[in-house]
């Protein structure tokens, strides 16, 4: 990546990474602190942890289109204003509707799709996949970061203080936005943006829904868990707030070292099918184990430890398999309702596990987050192997442009080559490889090819 790319990428990414840890920073204090608020109860308190991931869900394929109408940045600082000012409205609110209020608000401020279509504007083919990765990698730190920071920092400012913190990041990114150049084209690229012409075809793909209901499930799965964890831990094994994060830390941390192996199984041994429907059930064995010993302190412990192995190895393997099953074109729509379906998998870990928790206490959420991943498991026991395919981006030379039928036609007459959709008014061809079966030098050299930029 040239410097400007570099900067700029950095920039985007921690966008993304301060917006992750502002909206997660409470998830594992909110159940315990938010006790305090004016008619707290733990519905209105569940309710609360998980309504940011229904805004969020309706309005971030929204606020994607928008950015391609009215320009990246102006949507993204808007959404930034209304991130903030959500964050502003819960940490002055001493009601648990105000902060209920601010959540919502907080996931209006839909910004990821926006920020993804910025990227593409500002990296070049080649480097964009990198990018990305960049981008993949600061989401799943912010996580765990927003894990550890969170309990530390509520012993110090409270909950009210949290929020404050998140609006300041939020305008904080602002600040940062001036740093990446403003496109002078934006450009529809449809690995990292929704054509909304087509979600027909994505939604009625059985395999891209099967990774939707998994996505929406796991993050019900995690939401409901952080709805009645936070009180076990308080309450009965007497762990203060302020410890909490370096618990989640030390499992998370283990559990993300014991996934690896299973990763690179999966990818190098053709076993993603096999390695994906073991973690479904390592999830669901997990939740069991903890409902069984919940009064223990280390058998929390262990049991934590095989749901983050699982959960790791899970948020990792989903995103790969939509890229690697949604056909030629079609990722950024496909990755689209697959966010949708994860926010609003959290809006609803959260509202019933809150409801759940207040009717039935810890049996009742630990029953219903054990019978969502059943289910999950029933669903993906019927998945299709995953093609082995790489998605890349092939600039297609005049010649191959005045004669796109022929030029299609050779192009899947190739070895290897699973999937090409060839859009003429962009000059590039959408394709998936197989590369164990074809060189991606037969495509990048062919005839075909204007040069030899690709992204992969």
């Amino acid at each position: 990546m040239s410097p400007v790319e570099r900067r700029s990428v950095g920039v985007i990414a921690s966008l993304y990474a301060m917006r992750m840890i502002g909206l997660f920073m409470v998830l594992p204090v909110f159940m315990v602190l938010g006790k305090d608020l004016e008619g707290a109860t733990p519905a209105l308190l569940g309710m609360a942890i998980g309504a940011y991931g229904l805004t969020q869900a309706l309005l971030q394929i929204p606020f994607g289109m928008l950015s391609d109408r009215f320009g990246r940045k102006p949507v993204i600082v808007t959404g930034l204003l209304i991130f903030a000012a959500g964050s502003l409205v819960a940490a002055v609110s001493d009601s648990i509707y105000g902060v209920i209020a601010g959540r919502f608000l907080q996931g209006a401020g839909a910004i990821a799709s926006a920020l993804m279509a910025l990227l593409s504007d500002v990296t070049r083919e080649e480097a964009r996949t990198r990018a990305m990765a960049v981008v993949g990698m600061s989401i799943g730190l912010s996580f765990i970061v927003a894990l550890l920071i969170g309990p530390i920092i509520a012993q110090w400012v409270g909950l009210s203080g949290l929020f404050a913190l998140t609006a300041v990041m939020a305008l904080l990114g602002m600040v940062l936005l001036a740093a990446v150049p403003t496109p002078r084209v934006q450009t529809h690229h449809l690995d990292t943006s929704v054509d909304a012409s087509r979600f027909s075809d994505v939604l009625r793909h059985p395999d891209l829904l099967r990774l939707d209901w998994g996505i929406f499930s796991l993050h019900l799965m995690l939401t409901g868990l952080f709805v009645m964890l936070p009180r076990l831990l308080a309450e009965v094994h007497q762990l203060p707030v302020s410890r909490h994060g370096w618990l989640y830390i030390g499992v998370m941390g283990a559990g993300f070292v014991a996934m690896v192996p299973f990763i690179i199984i999966g990818e190098k041994r053709r076993k993603l099918r096999e390695v994906f429907i073991g973690a479904v059930a390592l999830l669901v064995a997990s939740l069991a184990v903890l409902d069984g010993v919940r009064n223990h302190f280390w058998g929390v412990v262990a049991a934590l430890f095989l749901f983050f192995m699982a959960f790791n190895l899970l948020e990792a393997s989903l995103p790969s398999l939509v890229s690697k099953i949604a056909p030629a074109g079609l990722r950024g729509s496909a990755m689209g309702v697959y966010a949708s379906s994860q926010f609003f998998g959290a809006f609803l870990g959260g509202a019933v596990g809150g409801w759940l928790y207040g009717h039935f206490q810890y049996e009742g959420v630990l029953g219903f987050v054990i019978g969502v991943g059943v289910l999950w498991l029933l669903v993906a026991s019927f998945m299709n192997p995953p093609p082995y395919a790489t998605s890349m981006t092939l600039h297609l030379s005049e010649a191959a442009l005045a004669d796109p039928a022929g030029t299609l036609n050779r192009l899947r007459s190739l070895d290897g080559l699973e999937d090409v959709v060839i859009l003429e008014e962009e000059g590039l061809a959408y394709l998936k490889v197989d590369e164990a079966k074809l060189d991606l030098s037969v495509l990048t050299q062919g005839p075909w090819a204007r040069n030899d930029e690709s992204k992969v």
